[in-house]
């Protein structure tokens, strides 16, 4: 270890070699002073009692901002135990933070308020510590003005650097020690006090011109330091010292704004050289500081009273600072915050003293105080960059506003400071804690606030939206972009000023800023206030998917999705395969607030669809357009998006295990609840907040975009941006495993940027899907697994091109070229395109009849096309023109949309009709239906009307290499699958059922009842009921054209909106109309033909009785039952016949049986099992009296006319005889029923045609029937009787029947 003196020396050497570098020679009165070296050594052995302080080591402020990243503290004076006190104290409020660490360094430096003599500008009332090295912002708590420009020793002192990594400043926890002398204080100053010079004030008392007065009184007040057009000033208040007279003075000289740092209210002051000035619109009058101005204590020995009469003589002046300020009030002439009703408060002026515990937004000037209470900066400007308000620091408020729930969701009570507040830093805080300052420019809280002078409310709300926005965005836009962009407002500006505009109008009325300060009445905004309900909310997309689970599950039963009239008859298999898939549509008005939806649109090559995207979550989408075009615009990718109108469905999933529908309300029976979120839109609802490659300029609104199919030039309407950048932020971080070598970068710059491109003509496209495309296993490379693809026929279009940019990438070749080779040469344009890996995301972009460039980036081998493509047969087949070459799709290929065939512009008319034939044939519902139609798949659109979940047919299971995969996202059971009843319009009768296997339904987003679809490729088959149904294959695709229109929150996911049944003839039902959906006939039901009351088991189906099913090969544990009824009626309408096949709670209506009737009955059946009727069609007589001794017996002689049926047989030879044992007294019962006249009635039939009757219909002749009337008897030709299924049945009433006969008559009469 050295010696003391060898280290005294090493350390004086040291601290010379910081003189020279640090502290400089400075020019005397006598030349050029020596370095201040040895003053700062007494200085120094002075604080600390003596000795030097060898422990410690000189910094120079460059030093100390290069060198210190975090914050610190030194302390010259303190010991150990001293410093360890202090810091204890200091973690006591605040546990959380740790103390601010000690570094032993000594800092000597001169204070000094920035002035420059060329940069008077940079003045800003702020002071500074520098030496020749550096200079540094500091804050003092106490300050004197005879200390600018000395050199100070600093025992005690902070360092706070910013977290963005730029130079932080210091606070000065003890007063600095003056290296040499302070200066002296004049012994003797004339002045006057404020009731003397008051009246100067508010009378129009002439004044002697450029005549200077000195004034003297106790500070009351001091208004914060405000900077208008570069301009900083700051006013202070004066009080006579007997009474309560006071004075405006207002400071706006560079060289005095230090001022405010030595002013403390409550002290006394004397201050020279003031002149008076006035405003020029309100007029309001005011003490103006001059250059010779002084600020001197107030010493009453040094003073003498100084008379006015010898020098206010002459006229008075008007500032010329004032004319600048008043500016301010040109750049606020915005709106007031808007009268809402209710009861208008009015906040409390208080005084508060308390602890920063939280920095909640130091851009929007929000700080916590004592962990309950909200201080609001915002009103003032923080000049000082909120310098020393960190948690823990101490502040005292004087005049501030007290605001008690401003907001409703906002949780703490609010201190609003105002221009008439003043605020005061007590002590600085003692934890280590991160400062970082608000935006000295563009800061867009504070820009909002004046703009729209918006009260305490409005700005809570903005700073909520605000807050959200940046934090969701910032990680995809940055956060400078989303805030401002160059000359143009930013994302978030983009955002919030159309709210504004709705809630605060525009209005001549502004701030006024000097009444605000000087009025002897306070008025500032935020004297008065509205509890604020927010009109909107823009959450973040996790929140989304949270609050709309929520809003699907609460109060929700599964008894709302089925009707109990039909949930008594069914099977625990079909009961609860009915609840195992419904839905709910929330829109924007289904919250509180209104929920707006905030994302960048993504497209994911994991799941193949499009997705709204932020920091917290995805959200999956499916976007339409209005005109019925496929969304196809790849240049929205990475494009922030407002949505306010849409559709936020949740899909939800439940496997349950309900007994029965008498179940339906314990819970207990639901094992798993599912749900999946996603969001459709039509694009022309889209705001686009900040396009990913500029500024898309298709008119979104005005329907003229190319996506369109109209006419437009080919041009390109949106730039593009190198597209593997793109990928980089949007795509899955996944290793490229599919580059080709060909297209590997160059090393030459010029071919870094290159590209080659390639138009090309969708000419048909299949789904996505697994396919057998030969990867070798993940898990342990042995064996092959299945791949998600799907893949495209397209047709290229001229030859690939080469690019020296992909930006330049824009026009359409000549197509007309392409014709010329013949047809056969355009055969061999064709190839499937093979999407596997990334390059799934083009999915939802590739549309039928698109024309699209593909786009190779880093790339000059224009044979890079023909290079990849592979045979996709044996080569003795390729000579056939069904077999196109094979292309694997590059993940680092970008897909960029053109336009559509029928919108290629006038000068391509020649090629469009080339193309013309390409593309894939669509056909109408009713061309599929018709017996004509030969082809074995088909396309075609239509409107779903109904959505129901059904049970796989056997023969259509899926393939068991299928069912070993885990399928995420699906979250059907696999012997699951969907029906799809679509029609060609809404209420058009002609329906086709298209079936989708579950395994499929994980990547179709959007079939919900009343959206419009285009089914692409789907296999038209035949039942054996003579049905034409399609289904869903490996070559399918759907695209969704339109969405169903607004209708309820919580729609019904198992049918759609029936429309009104139109009334029609038996005549008019012609046999090959076999998709009617719904109709309607006022009929004369004939006779019951047969009839079948059955109690089932609910799990096997088998026959329940007494109690227990009856299987007993295996036994079947069940112990409920379900029962079931059915008949088939015969009815006619006057111009034919029909049969109708009656079901469960229909067949009481067809007997005209009540509820409790018909409940009744079925506890009898329940003992027997089942009971059955069948005869012919003979019609009983003679049978009316009985009937209605029946009918009027009432529910309590039911079951004793029951019995006593059978002795009634005997007595009554005109009833049939039972072909059930004589013992059976139901069937007996029921067949008389079935016989009597009674049920033989006008009745109002909804029905549908019965497409599974029990008999296959065969085509057959007109039959001969014989009819009479009266004695007469007619024989005529008849067609044969259709069969129908009953849907309802109403009673008619006579004025009813009186009614739709006339309109049958009309109808009847308007045809003929």
């Amino acid at each position: 270890m050295a010696e003391p003196g060898a280290a005294e020396r090493r350390w004086l050497q040291a601290a010379r070699d910081f003189a020279r570098r640090a502290l400089p020679a400075r020019e005397g009165p006598g030349g050029l002073e020596p370095p201040p070296l040895d003053a700062v050594l007494r200085c120094l052995r002075s604080a600390v009692g003596g000795d030097l302080p060898l422990g410690y080591s000189f910094i120079s402020i460059s030093d100390l901002q290069r060198q210190q990243c975090t914050p610190c503290c030194s302390h010259l004076t303190w010991s150990t135990n001293e410093f360890k006190e202090w810091s204890h104290r200091g973690q006591d409020s605040l546990p959380m933070y740790s103390a601010l660490p000690r570094s032993y360094l000594i800092l000597v430096g001169y204070l000094t308020d920035g002035r420059q003599e060329d940069k008077e500008k940079l003045v800003d009332g702020c002071l500074y510590v520098k030496d020749s090295t550096g200079i540094i912002p500091c804050e003092l708590l106490h300050f004197e003005l005879e200390w600018l420009e000395s050199l100070f020793l600093f025992p005690s002192w902070s360092y706070i650097p910013q977290t963005d990594q730029h130079a932080g400043y210091m606070e000065i926890l003890m007063d600095p020690v003056p290296v040499n002398l302070p200066k002296e204080v004049p012994d003797s100053i004339p002045v006057a006090y404020p009731t003397a010079v008051e009246p100067l004030l508010t009378s129009r008392i002439p004044c002697k011109k450029r005549s200077k007065l000195t004034v003297a009184g106790e500070l009351v007040r001091l208004g914060p330091l405000l900077c208008i057009r570069h301009k900083t000033f700051f006013f202070l208040f004066l009080k006579c010292f007997t009474s309560a007279v006071w004075v405006p003075v207002l400071v706006q000289k560079s060289s005095q704004l230090a001022w405010h740092h030595t002013l403390q209210l409550g002290h006394r002051y004397s201050i020279t050289g003031l002149s008076m000035s006035s405003l020029k619109k309100s007029g309001l009058r005011m003490f103006v500081t001059s250059v010779s101005s002084c600020l001197l204590p107030y010493r009453a020995e040094q003073m003498r009273e100084q008379p006015l009469d010898s020098v206010w003589q002459g006229e008075y002046t008007q500032s010329s600072f004032l004319e600048t300020a008043e500016q301010l009030s040109d750049s606020l002439e915005l709106g007031v915050e808007e009268e809402r009703p209710g009861s208008t408060k009015e906040s409390k002026i208080i005084s508060y003293l308390g602890t920063i515990t939280k920095v909640l937004n130091v851009q929007a000037g929000l700080f916590l105080l004592d962990n309950k209470v909200c201080l609001c900066l915002a009103y003032q400007q923080m000049l000082h960059s909120a310098r020393g308000l960190r948690p823990g620091a101490c502040v005292e408020l004087i005049d501030v506003h007290l605001l008690q729930k401003p907001l409703l969701s906002f949780p703490f009570v609010v201190l609003g400071a105002c221009l008439s507040s003043t605020v005061l830093l007590k002590s600085f805080s003692r934890l280590s804690t991160p400062y970082q300052p608000p935006a000295s420019s563009g800061n867009l809280y504070l820009q909002l606030l004046f703009r729209y002078n918006l009260g305490m409310p409005l700005y809570l709300w903005l700073v909520s939206l605000l807050e959200t926005f940046v934090e969701r965005f910032s990680c995809f836009c940055g956060h400078h972009r989303l805030l401002h962009m160059h000359q143009n407002p930013g994302a978030a500006e983009k955002f919030l000023v159309p709210l504004l505009q709705t809630v605060v109008p525009n209005r001549e009325e502004a701030r006024d800023i000097y009444n605000e300060i000087l009025g002897k009445t306070h008025h500032c905004p935020l004297q008065k206030y509205l509890t604020l309900n927010p009109p909107c909310q823009a959450p973040s997309l996790s929140a989304v998917w949270h609050v709309a689970e929520q809003k699907s599950w609460e109060g929700f039963s599964p008894s709302q999705l089925l009707s109990p009239l039909e949930a008594q008859h069914m099977g625990t298999q079909e009961l609860n395969r009915r609840l195992a898939w419904s839905y709910c549509t929330l829109s924007a008005g289904s919250f509180q607030p209104r929920l707006v939806l905030l994302g960048v649109l993504r497209v994911s090559s994991r799941s193949s669809s499009l997705q709204l995207q932020d920091k917290s979550s995805t959200l999956p989408c499916v976007i339409s357009q209005k005109d019925g075009s496929p969304f196809a615009h790849t240049a929205f990718i990475g494009s922030l998006l407002q949505v306010e109108n849409y559709q936020l469905i949740v899909e939800r999933f439940l496997q349950t295990d309900f007994p029965s529908w008498e179940h339906l309300a314990n819970l207990e029976h639901v094992r798993e609840k599912k749900h999946s979120v996603y969001v459709q839109f039509y694009l022309e609802d889209v705001q686009v907040l900040r396009a990913a490659e500029g500024q898309i300029q298709e008119d979104l609104g005005g329907g003229n975009s190319s996506s369109g199919r109209k006419k437009d030039d080919g041009s390109l309407t949106s730039e593009l941006k190198t597209p593997e950048a793109k990928m980089l932020k949007l795509e899955d971080p996944e290793p490229d495993t599919h580059r080709d070598e060909n297209c590997q970068e160059s090393q030459n710059n010029t071919r870094r940027a290159s590209c080659v491109s390639r138009l090309f003509l969708v000419t048909q496209k299949e789904g996505l899907m697994l396919r057998n495309y030969g990867l070798p296993r993940e898990e342990d490379g042995k064996g092959w697994e299945l791949q998600h693809s799907f893949q495209a026929t397209v047709l290229w279009l001229g030859r690939p091109r080469l690019w020296s940019h992909p930006r330049e990438v824009r026009n359409l070749p000549k197509l007309e070229k392409m014709s010329c080779d013949g047809e056969e040469g355009m055969t061999r344009q064709e190839a499937l395109l093979l999407f596997m890996g990334k390059s799934l995301r083009w999915f939802p972009f590739l549309h039928l009849d698109g024309l699209y460039h593909f786009i190779v980036p880093h790339c000059s081998d224009l044979e890079v096309f023909d290079k990849l493509c592979l045979p996709p047969v044996p080569v003795k087949f390729l000579s056939r023109s069904s077999c196109p070459l094979c292309l694997p799709v590059q993940d680092t290929w970008h897909l960029k949309h053109e336009t559509w065939i029928s919108c290629l512009p006038e000068h391509q008319l020649a090629a469009r009709a080339v193309l013309t034939g390409m593309d894939q044939r669509i056909s109408s519902i009713p061309e599929v239906l018709s017996n004509s139609f030969t082809g074995s798949l088909v396309s075609f659109s239509g409107d779903i009307v109904e959505r129901t979940l059904c049970a796989s047919p056997k023969n259509e299971k899926p393939p068991a290499n299928v069912n070993l995969q885990k399928q995420k996202g699906s979250l059907l059971a696999r012997e699951h699958s969907v029906k799809l009843s679509v029609s060609v319009a809404p209420g058009s009768p002609v329906v086709l059922d298209v079936y989708i296997a579950a395994t499929y339904l994980q990547h179709l987003w959007g079939l919900l009842p009343g959206a419009k679809i285009l089914f692409q490729n789907l296999e038209r088959r035949i039942s054996r009921f003579r049905n034409v149904y399609c289904t869903y294959i490996a070559s399918s695709c759907v695209s969704i054209i339109s969405l169903p229109a607004s209708r309820l929150s919580f729609p019904s996911s198992l049918a759609g909106e029936a429309s009104s049944p139109s009334l029609v003839f038996l005549s008019s039902l012609h046999p090959h109309l076999q998709n009617l959906p719904q109709a309607q006939i006022l009929c004369h039901l004939s006779c019951v033909l047969t009839l079948s009351l059955q109690w089932v088991c609910s799990l096997c189906n088998s026959v329940f009785k007494e109690g227990r099913c009856t299987r007993n090969s295996p036994p079947c544990p069940s112990h409920i039952g379900v029962r079931q009824a059915s008949a088939r009626v015969l009815v006619e309408d006057g111009t034919g016949e029909a049969l109708v096949l009656c079901r469960n709670q229909h067949v009481a209506a067809m007997l005209s049986l009540s509820l409790l009737e018909w409940e009744a009955l079925q506890n009898c059946v329940q003992s027997r099992g089942t009971v059955s009727i069948q005869h012919g069609e003979a019609t009983g007589t003679g049978v009316s009296g009985f009937w209605q001794g029946l009918q009027c017996a009432g529910l309590q002689a039911f079951q004793w006319l029951l019995a006593s049926l059978y002795n009634s047989l005997a007595t009554h030879p005109f009833l049939p005889q039972c072909v059930e044992e004589p013992e059976d007294l139901i069937a007996c019962y029921l067949r008389s029923l079935c016989r009597s006249p009674l049920i033989c009635r006008p009745i109002l039939l909804d029905f549908s045609l019965d497409r599974k009757a029990s008999k296959i219909p065969q085509t057959a002749p007109l039959q001969l029937r014989n009819f009479r009337c009266g004695e007469v008897e007619f024989v005529s030709q008849v067609e044969p009787r259709p069969n129908l299924l009953c849907l309802n049945v109403q009673e008619v009433e006579q004025d009813t029947l009186s009614y739709l006969n006339s309109k049958r008559i009309m109808r009847t009469s308007s045809h003929c």
